[in-house]
């Protein structure tokens, strides 16, 4: 191997590598049962993260005009509490925050295929922390998805 491709599979990531080598990985959820494409496939990162900047600035909205009464320090504060409220009702009942619906995400259980209030608790808990979601495997769930053993999925 000549030191190009030794420093083009670095830069690549493991995963190319591996692919290069000849290793199927498949297809994102494919290890969960999930179909490639379509309705009840893994919802993407582009989509997930717009639905999370949805319900942050709608969340944010009303921490800023019904809460503070105009931007303080604590504003970002009780953006943040007002997060957890909502996930924690709209995802633990109808599956979607108004960003997800928006986005077509839902969050379901990856063993039932609905998520009960327990789990949805989890779930929002750890993504207030922001390091869990940070934390990504190869299907593209964050650590918040696993441990609560949920998955976002497209309408």
């Amino acid at each position: 191997m000549d030191n190009r491709q030794a420093l083009g599979s670095w830069l690549s990531g493991p995963r190319a590598a591996m692919e290069d080598a000849g290793a199927d990985f498949g297809y994102r959820g494919e290890q969960l049962g999930l179909p490639e494409h379509g309705p009840g496939s893994l919802a993407r990162p582009g989509r997930r993260l717009g639905a999370l900047a949805v319900d942050w600035g709608l969340c944010l909205l009303i921490a800023y005009s019904l809460i503070t009464d105009g931007y303080t320090p604590s504003t970002s504060n009780w953006t943040l509490l007002v997060f957890l409220v909502t996930s924690l009702l709209t995802v633990g009942t109808v599956g979607f925050t108004p960003g997800k619906r928006l986005f077509g995400v839902r969050v379901v259980s990856a063993d039932t295929g609905t998520v009960s209030p327990l789990r949805s608790a989890l779930r929002s808990m750890l993504l207030c922390l922001a390091i869990p979601a940070l934390i990504w495997d190869r299907d593209g769930r964050g650590l918040h998805d696993r441990l609560a053993r949920t998955v976002e999925v497209r309408i």
